[in-house]
């Protein structure tokens, strides 16, 4: 068919060059799948909403993408006439509807809102859902979670957990993957630590004597007095100075929440090297005064 011919037949069917053009003035290519923009709801249906977004194109909301939660009246989460925003979950199909989801926003706003909680040492508060054998399943505004055994308190009755609400901290977050592990146990340890400041006394029980140093269980948290820290005179062999569960108060020189280390110091509180290899008795007696030395010096 020659041009004469296709010039002819575009008259004959009414549907010129000009109308082509405008055809394609129809098509938004501005709005693209992931973007978030913002529109008014304009019309309700059963199965949905339609939105104005400013575009040429109708955009629409269908019912199961309206909201996060369980909707019984579309009216309730998307009232008519208000502005609100939209995650673009599908471009234009063949009839130019955009598709629209405030469920997938809420969803990635919350991922967004808890990589930050993590970023701050948060904790959150979460309910338990259901039990495996590796833990157990928890629920955050809508997104499941996952507590492994070794990170919950109760360990043994997990079943007993189910409808409980946990405060836990953050262990992994992958949006990507879905991903969304907890910790009940880091949670406890982060209270346990704004408890804590940096010359500061406490007292705890030596839970382990290794060649470097020595561990010290403080509130259930495991503190470290290094072999260089407990006095000022060296010292050939920790084993005959501290025994597993004895006593020990020692000074906060460092702490460390983000990978859950504590340091501790007696050096600090001896009056001479090497008191407390030869009158740890007296040095532990007067602890609180001796310490209370240490801070001003610090302080000056």
């Amino acid at each position: 068919m020659n041009s004469e011919a296709n010039i002819s037949q575009a008259a004959n069917s009414g549907f010129s060059m000009d109308d082509f053009a405008k055809a394609l003035e129809q098509h938004d290519y501005d709005f693209q799948k992931g973007q978030v923009v913002r529109g008014k709801v304009f019309q309700l249906e059963p199965d949905g909403a339609y939105v104005d977004i400013g575009g040429k194109s109708a955009a629409f909301v269908p019912r199961d993408e309206s909201a996060l939660r369980t909707v019984t009246d579309i009216s309730e989460v998307l009232p008519l006439n208000e502005e609100l925003d939209f995650l673009i979950i599908r471009e234009q199909d063949a009839e130019g509807e955009i598709t629209l989801s405030r469920k997938q926003l809420e969803i990635q706003n919350i991922w967004k809102k808890l990589a930050q909680m993590q970023e701050d040492s948060q904790t959150v508060a979460v309910r338990v859902t259901g039990v495996n054998k590796g833990g157990v399943t928890v629920n955050f505004q809508g997104l499941r979670g996952f507590i492994p055994r070794s990170h919950l308190q109760e360990r043994d009755n997990l079943e007993a957990l189910i409808g409980q609400t946990l405060t836990v901290g953050f262990v992994e977050i992958n949006r990507s993957a879905k991903k969304l592990i907890l910790s009940q146990r880091l949670a406890t340890r982060s209270a346990s630590f704004s408890l804590l400041e940096i010359g500061q006394l406490v007292e705890g029980k030596v839970t382990g004597v290794k060649p470097f140093g020595v561990f010290i269980d403080v509130d259930g948290m495991s503190a470290l007095l290094h072999i260089k820290q407990i006095s000022q005179k060296f010292i050939e062999n920790l084993d005959q100075i501290f025994q597993a569960g004895q006593l020990v108060q020692a000074v906060i020189i460092d702490l460390d929440e983000g990978k859950g280390r504590i340091a501790l110091s007696t050096r600090v509180l001896e009056n001479f090297p090497g008191e407390m290899l030869e009158n740890m008795d007296e040095v532990m007696s007067s602890a609180a005064a001796r310490a209370e030395r240490a801070r001003n010096k610090l302080s000056e």
